[in-house]
């Protein structure tokens, strides 16, 4: 068998060659983990189960605490019909913005999605999109998480990487302690210090002025919203207990607090 080398980050398979020169600010991992963290809706592309043909459709996506995509869909659409038949499918997350559409960055997510019923996907799934309370609870809605085989990350001319799974995906290991404290950390920090949240998102993240929450966050860094905003504030360092946590938000609530 012949062996294939893969692609190294920051090229285009058969479009650059090996020892092209790329912009010294493209960070393919920190892109790709941006719009896999802060994306609330995506392109889901599944095998028509009637012609075969790729079937695309607009889903809302919220993530686990590891980065891979969580959707809550209908048993009802065509979409989830075709991954009953066949998982596999692919997810595009796409920046917008002014201009032209093709200069914002974009990740297209490649996996297989399985109907997932843990309720930590589902709570995470509706910190991120809180109307969908509206029918969640409807006998029809369920969960369905990717395992995640590939990233395909495009920021533009010479801009783009092929990604593997372990490069983007948030390490879990050894972080227990910190996942299970997730959802009381949270809710502390939504209901007692609002002010260091809208600090993080605005000052940090670099959001506009609204009413910001914590939706989600592990051992990388908080997810963040407001109504349609939403931002990802990586952590300085990798955090996998309560103590370190705390210790890490009071670190840049106090820069941001410098800085405004």
């Amino acid at each position: 068998m012949t062996h294939v080398q893969p692609p190294r980050p920051g090229t285009m398979p058969g479009r650059l060659p090996e020892n092209a020169k790329l912009p010294e600010d493209f960070d393919p991992v920190a892109g790709a983990r941006r719009l896999l963290r802060a994306t609330r809706a995506g392109t889901l592309a599944t095998n028509d189960r009637n012609t075969g043909h790729p079937f695309g459709s607009l889903v809302n996506v919220a993530t686990t605490p590891d980065g891979s995509p969580v959707l809550l869909i209908s048993r009802l659409a065509t979409h989830t019909a075709n991954l009953e038949r066949d998982g596999r499918a692919s997810i595009l997350l796409a920046a917008t913005g002014k201009g032209d559409p093709l200069a914002h960055p974009r990740l297209t997510v490649l996996g297989s999605l399985v109907r997932d019923d843990d309720p930590v996907l589902r709570r995470r799934f509706l910190a991120r999109h809180p109307k969908a309370e509206l029918y969640a609870g409807l006998p029809d809605f369920s969960t369905w998480r990717m395992i995640v085989a590939a990233f395909h990350l495009n920021g533009g001319f010479a801009r783009a990487a092929d990604l593997a799974p372990e490069e983007v995906l948030t390490d879990l290991s050894g972080a227990d302690e910190l996942l299970a404290a997730e959802e009381s950390a949270i809710a502390h920090m939504n209901q007692d210090h609002a002010e260091a949240v809208k600090l993080y998102a605005t000052v940090l993240a670099g959001g506009p002025e609204a009413a910001w929450t914590v939706t989600g966050l592990d051992p990388d860094g908080l997810d963040l919203a407001a109504g349609d905003h939403t931002r990802r504030l990586p952590f300085p360092e990798r955090i996998t207990t309560a103590a370190g946590l705390r210790t890490v938000l009071k670190r840049l609530a106090d820069a941001a607090r410098s800085k405004a």
